[in-house]
Parts: C-alpha cells; structure tokens; sequence
C-alpha cells in the first residue's frame, strides 16, 4: 500500500489526505473502528460532540499504543454552545470525553446565521488555540460570506473548511475561495448516501480501466483535486480499501466524467440548517 500524502496548512501544522470518518457509530464501534484503522495506517480521525461517540473515539486513540503526536483528531463544535464562553466550555467537554490533553483540529460543526454568534465561537476558537489546547483550528459547512467575516472581524482565516462534497455536489465555487485564501478542503460524505454514485456508469468504467474499485476512484477524485475525504467504515476490509488510493492516477478527463452532472445537494443548506 502506497504512503498517504500530507498536507501542510497554513499554520504550518499537518494534515493527513484521507481519514476516518466516524459517523453515526456509537461509542464501542467508534474504539474498535478508529484502534483498527490507526493499525492499518491511517493518521487523522474525524468526530463531533454531536456524534455521541467522542469517549468510543479517545479510548481507539488510546488502544493504538501509537505515539500521540502521530495522530490528528479533529472535533467539532455543536451549534447549541455557539457563544464565547460556551464555546470554551463545550471544548472542555469534549476534551474530558476523548481523553486527550489537547486536540488536534478543533472546528465550528454549522454557521448558524440565524443564531449569528459563529464569530463569537470563532473568537474562543483562536483563544484555545492561543492556550496550546488545539494545534489547527477550522469550521464545517461555511459558506464564502461566513468565512469572509470571520476574517474582516478577526483577522483570522480557518485552517480547514469540512463541507459535504462529492461528485454529485463538486463544490467548484467554494473550493476556489478556499484555493485563493490556503483554506484545506475537507469532504464529508465523501462517497454520497445510498450507494448511487458507486454505481455511476462512468465511474464503474473508470475504476475498470485502472483495476480498482468504484470507491476508490472517487475517493482519489476527491485527493487530485486536493479535498481531504473522510469516508467512515467500520469494516477492516473497506478501511484498508479506502486507504489504498495512492497507487494510481486519474486523468483530466476522468476527474471531469466522474463530476460531469446533475449536481445537487445530499446534506443541510448551511445558510438555513440548523444542527443544536
């Protein structure tokens, strides 16, 4: 199996350019998915306060015997403790949860523009990465707009922005703010829901002609055009085939095929979702 890449953010910390997703397991999947997936060679996880499985998650960290600052644990912000000094106490949480001393990457789970206190959170955010308690900080599901005020009221611009992104939904235009501004893209539902974009003709052609599996080649779609996938499997199997991206290269056209159309939206509108 070939090496996974790294990426280096614009705070100068490192990102791994695949990972773990861990929804919607629970406490005792997420340990016994996230210990086996360090041991096959994966370096970043990714949970959320929402997701209930944050003390599933710590003690798989803890179950790998691998060195700490050889992993990169991501967690999120829910939208019921946006606030400033809410903020700092849910992190507090979650970090009892996971067990760890610090975390690796730290993000504001949705905007919530009607509730409008993301700058807020984002101030907190800066403050706990200022106290040595988060190495990078981030959001999820921001749009341009949202990130754009962050930086006008701050000065500060996320290191990572985890949106729903797949062939079905390309993200061309936000991925290009990210391009201009060193924003690291990273993909939830990397692979869609229900199986559909598996089952594409051109991708099922595509992953024929290069002798690997339709999950793969959009996984490595995802990695050429420098997004992060965070596809979650709790099967070893499919953990080491998701992993497995590296020894192969797509071709401009086949990046185009595999994102050519209908695109639409599998998740929330984060001008409007709202997740407490």
């Amino acid at each position: 199996m070939t090496s996974t890449p790294v990426h280096t953010l614009n705070d100068g910390t490192s990102l791994p350019a695949v990972g773990l997703g861990t929804y919607p397991l629970d406490d005792d999947a997420s340990e016994k998915a996230v210990a086996g997936a360090l041991a096959l060679g994966y370096r970043l996880i990714d949970t959320a306060l929402n997701y209930r499985n944050e003390t599933g998650t710590g003690r798989g960290v803890a179950r790998s015997g691998l060195p700490r600052e050889d992993i990169v644990v991501t967690t999120k912000l829910p939208g019921r403790h946006h606030g400033y000094e809410e903020t700092l106490a849910s992190f507090e949480e979650s970090r009892a949860k996971l067990g760890l001393d610090y975390v690796d990457l730290y993000l504001i789970h949705w905007p919530l523009p009607r509730v409008d206190k993301y700058v807020e959170s984002w101030k907190a955010v800066i403050t706990l990465r200022e106290d040595g308690l988060v190495r990078s900080i981030g959001v999820s599901n921001f749009t341009p707009a949202h990130i754009e005020r962050l930086e006008a009221e701050t000065g500060v611009l996320p290191s990572v922005n985890q949106i729903e992104m797949h062939p079905a939904f390309p993200q061309e235009e936000l991925r290009a703010v990210h391009e201009a501004k060193g924003i690291r893209t990273e993909s939830w539902s990397p692979l869609g829901r229900g199986g559909r974009l598996l089952k594409d003709p051109e991708t099922l052609a595509i992953a024929e002609a290069h002798g690997v599996t339709p999950g793969q080649v959009v996984l490595r779609w995802h990695t050429q055009l420098g997004a992060v996938p965070i596809p979650k499997s709790a099967d070893p199997g499919r953990q080491r085939e998701n992993l497995d991206i590296f020894g192969f290269e797509l071709t401009a056209g086949e990046l185009a095929r595999i994102s050519a159309g209908p695109h639409h939206r599998l998740g929330g509108d984060p001008e409007h979702h709202e997740e407490f």
